[in-house]
C-alpha cells in the first residue's frame, strides 16, 4: 500500500474535532486537521456545564480557559413550570467538587482549543474544506479537499468526522435520521446594554418559557448578550417568511415577560440568525474506518446547554475507538459499540429531560407547550424508565430535582420516581440495621440476589485512552452496564441467591 498523507484525518475544527486530534495526536498518530474556515470564527452555544470541566482539563486547556475572563456560570434563572415567576437552582447543591461552568464567547474559546491540537503536534490546516470520502481498499480512507479552489486528495487509515450539522460521513452513509419529538428552530442574536439578572445571578443562564417556545439570555465578558428563542418549526418558519428574522425576533422577544424587561435599553448588535433543522441522531456512528462526533453524530433541542459538553465527551470517545481499532482491528465491532452506548447515554440522558421540562410546563396554555405535553402523554414506557433512572440517579447536571419542584408533571410519574427512591432508600436502611446488629455474624447469614433480568458479561469498555475487553453488570437501570473490576466481576458470578456473603469471599479466597 503506498505511504499514506496521515493515520488520522479529522474534519472539522470544533471542540469535538480538537478534542479527538489532541487525544490521538497524544498517543503518537500523525494526525491532520482539516478546518473549512479560519479561527476565531463566530460560534452560537456559549453555555457550559461543570461536567465538562475534567474533560478540558486533561486536554490542559483549564487554565487558559479560566485566563481568558470567561465569567463564571453558577447555575441558572428560570421561568418554567408552576408560578411563573423566576427561580434559581445552582450547580453547587449536586456538584461540590465543581460548583460552577463557563459562559464563553465560542470564537476564543474554540480557538484555544485548536491552538491546543497545534501544540499537540496535530497538522491543523484552516481554510481547507473537505469534500467527500471514500473508503480506499480494505485498509484506507481517501478525503477530497478543496484548498483555494484546487481539489487534491488526503489518504489515510481513519476519519473522524466532527463536522458539525454539515456531517461529511453522515450524510454521504445517510445515517442521520430526524428525532420527530424536537421540530424546533431557533432565532437568536447579541446585545449590547441589556439589564443584567439581579445578584447573585448576574452571570448566570436566564431561561424563560412564554406562549411560544423559550428564551434564552446568557451573560458574556465581552458585555454582550446571547439572547435567543425557541420556537416549533414549522409555526416559526412560516411566520419569518411573514415578518422576516428580524420583525419575527423582535416580535418574539416582546411576547416574553422578563427577557423583554431587561432589553428595554439594549441595542442588537449582531443578528439575528436563523438555525433549523435542530435535533436528530445517527445510526451506527462508528465504523469500521471512520467515527462521527460532536453535532456530525447527533443534536438535541439546548435547552439544557448540552452542545459542547457532548461534543467534548464525544472528542474524547472517539479518539479512544479509533486508538482501540488502528491497534487492534478484531476489537472493532465490541468498541463500535461501546462507543455508541456511552455517547448516546448522554445525549439520551438530555433528550429525556427535554421531553420531561416541556411535558410538565403545563402553566401555559399554548399551540407550543400543547404539543410537546402530548408527546410527553405519550412516550412508551422505557422512555418513562429513562425519565426515572435520570431523576432517581441525580447526576450532576442538577437540572431534575426542579421538573419534580416547579414544573406540572404527570402524577405517575412523579409516584414512580418517588417509589423507586424509597425503594433504595429502604433497602439500604435494611442493610445498615442488619450490619449493626448482628456485626460480621450477618456475613453468615446474608444472601445476595441479583436483581430480575440483571447479567453479567463481557464487553468493550472505557481504559486508558482506549476501549478493552471487561465484565459489566447489566440492569434494566443500567442497560449500557456497570464496569466491574476482575476481583468484584468473580464474586458476582459466584452470585446464584443461595450462596451467603461468607461463603462468596471464603470462595474467592481460595
Amino acid at each position: 500500500m503506498p505511504e499514506l498523507d496521515a493515520d488520522v484525518v479529522v474534519v472539522g475544527g470544533g471542540p469535538a474535532g480538537s478534542t479527538a486530534a489532541t487525544m490521538l495526536a497524544r498517543r503518537g498518530q500523525r494526525v491532520v486537521l482539516l478546518e473549512r474556515e479560519r479561527f476565531p470564527r463566530e460560534h452560537i452555544g456559549e453555555s457550559l456545564l461543570p461536567a465538562s470541566l475534567p474533560i478540558l482539563a486533561d486536554l490542559d486547556v483549564l487554565p487558559a480557559v479560566d485566563a481568558a475572563g470567561f465569567l463564571k456560570k453558577w447555575g441558572a434563572v428560570m421561568v418554567w413550570g408552576a408560578g411563573g415567576e423566576p427561580w434559581s437552582w445552582y450547580f453547587r447543591e449536586t456538584n461540590q467538587r465543581h460548583p460552577h461552568a463557563y459562559q464563553v464567547w465560542r470564537p476564543e474559546f474554540d480557538h484555544i482549543l485548536l491552538e491546543n491540537s497545534r501544540r499537540h503536534g496535530v497538522d491543523v490546516r484552516e481554510g481547507e474544506r473537505a469534500l467527500d470520502f471514500c473508503l480506499d481498499g480494505d485498509d484506507g480512507v481517501a478525503v477530497s479537499v478543496a484548498v483555494d479552489g484546487v481539489e487534491r486528495r488526503l489518504t489515510c487509515r481513519f476519519v473522524v468526522d466532527a463536522s458539525g450539522q454539515t456531517g461529511l460521513v453522515g450524510r454521504a452513509l445517510r445515517l442521520r435520521r430526524p428525532d420527530p419529538d424536537f421540530r424546533n428552530l431557533a432565532v437568536y442574536g447579541y446585545f449590547a446594554g441589556a439589564e443584567p439578572v439581579p445578584p447573585p445571578d448576574e452571570t448566570n443562564i436566564f431561561i424563560e418559557s412564554y406562549g411560544d417556545g423559550w428564551c434564552w439570555s446568557i451573560p458574556l465578558h465581552t458585555g454582550r448578550v446571547s439572547v435567543g428563542v425557541v420556537v416549533d418549526a414549522e409555526r416559526g418558519q412560516d411566520a419569518i417568511r411573514g415578518a422576516g428574522a428580524n420583525g419575527y425576533f423582535n416580535d418574539q422577544l416582546a411576547r416574553t415577560r422578563y427577557t423583554r424587561d431587561r432589553l428595554r435599553e439594549a441595542r442588537l448588535v449582531a443578528g439575528p440568525i436563523v438555525i433549523k433543522d435542530w435535533s436528530y441522531v445517527s445510526d451506527s456512528p462508528a465504523g469500521r474506518r471512520y467515527v462521527l462526533a460532536g453535532d456530525a453524530a447527533c443534536f438535541v433541542d439546548p435547552l439544557f446547554s448540552s452542545g459542547v459538553h457532548l461534543a467534548l465527551t464525544s472528542g474524547v470517545l472517539a479518539a479512544a475507538y479509533v486508538a482501540t481499532v488502528l491497534k487492534d482491528a478484531a476489537l472493532q465491532q465490541p468498541a463500535a459499540e461501546a462507543y455508541r452506548t456511552l455517547y448516546y447515554q448522554q445525549y439520551d440522558h438530555f433528550r429525556e429531560l427535554a421531553h420531561l421540562f416541556y411535558a410538565s410546563n403545563r402553566s401555559v396554555d399554548s399551540y407550543f407547550w400543547e404539543a410537546r405535553r402530548l408527546l410527553g402523554a405519550e412516550r412508551e414506557p422505557s422512555a418513562r424508565l429513562a425519565f426515572i433512572r435520570a431523576v432517581a440517579g441525580q447526576p450532576v447536571q442538577g437540572y431534575e430535582r426542579a421538573v419534580l419542584e416547579r414544573g406540572d408533571a404527570p402524577p405517575e410519574f412523579v409516584s414512580s420516581v418517588r417509589e423507586v427512591e424509597s425503594g433504595r432508600a429502604a433497602r439500604g436502611e435494611r442493610f445498615t440495621a442488619a450490619l449493626a446488629g448482628d456485626g460480621a455474624k450477618i456475613l453468615d447469614r446474608l444472601v445476595p440476589r441479583l436483581e430480575p433480568g440483571a447479567t453479567l458479561c463481557r464487553r468493550a469498555v472505557l481504559g486508558d485512552g482506549e476501549f478493552v475487553l471487561g465484565d459489566v453488570l447489566v440492569t434494566d437501570e443500567r442497560p449500557e452496564g456497570v464496569p466491574l473490576s476482575p476481583v468484584v466481576a468473580g464474586a458476582v458470578a459466584l452470585v446464584d441467591g443461595e450462596r451467603t456473603v461468607a461463603a462468596i469471599v471464603a470462595e474467592r479466597s481460595r
